[in-house]
């Protein structure tokens, strides 16, 4: 095996170990925060649980892809593109959903309680995810993996969203005001938008034009 194989298979056995890790990490997550959002009937806590499962949907897609390229060294274009394009898909159910919930609560009379457990479960995200995402780019780069980069594009929003839930969780648990759940819920749904458009027309990996040779910026 020549050394260029050889980094390659590297590189790939490094991409699919993370994304074997962020199914893992964002299961969990996802099962604490949906359960603690519909405790405290928080909208955009429950709004970022099911975000995890959209990370671990694409985290599946990407990880499938990986595994077939490290075994096989199959690559087919058009199979990466619809992966692109149902992440996407996954964003806009997310924006969609967001958003509603979002309208709903503010025109209602409903009333958030305050969840500990959300502010430190997307404390420990905005901790984490932030790394993941540079330690996939970075791998996605140097392998010319487009979905992989893009699936590193959807974990940097997952930092994003984050900080924007604890935002809204510490600034209800110190103020106690309601309306900041849904526009917390909001900004998660305009960040859903943004990713899924990029995703659906395959330019979500491409943050410069040297990023890998088939970009189309």
């Amino acid at each position: 095996m020549s050394k260029s194989v050889a980094d390659t298979k590297k590189l790939q056995l490094r991409g699919i170990r993370l994304e074997q890790f962020t199914i893992t990490y964002n299961v969990i997550e996802g099962l604490i925060a949906v359960t603690a959002g519909i405790i405290a009937s928080f909208v955009s806590l429950i709004g970022f649980g099911f975000d995890s499962g959209i990370e671990v949907f694409a985290a599946v897609l990407v990880l499938t892809r990986l595994r077939a390229q490290f075994y096989s060294s199959d690559f087919d274009e058009d199979k990466e593109r619809r992966a692109l394009r149902l992440i996407g898909v996954t964003f806009f159910l997310l924006a969609t959903y967001v958003t509603f919930s979002s309208v709903r609560n503010l025109l209602s009379d409903s009333t958030s309680e305050v969840s500990v457990i959300g502010i430190a479960l997307t404390s420990l995200s905005v901790i984490i995810m932030p790394f993941l995402a540079h330690l996939k780019m970075s791998t996605g780069r140097k392998l010319g993996s487009r979905l992989l980069m893009a699936d590193a594009k959807e974990t940097q929003l997952c930092a994003w969203l984050s900080a924007s839930t604890l935002a809204g969780l510490v600034t209800f648990y110190i103020f106690s005001w309601n309306w900041v759940d849904s526009v917390a819920s909001l900004v998660i749904a305009v960040f859903a938008i943004m990713e899924g458009r990029e995703a659906w027309s395959g330019e979500l990996a491409c943050d410069d034009c040297d990023c890998i040779g088939k970009c189309t910026c």
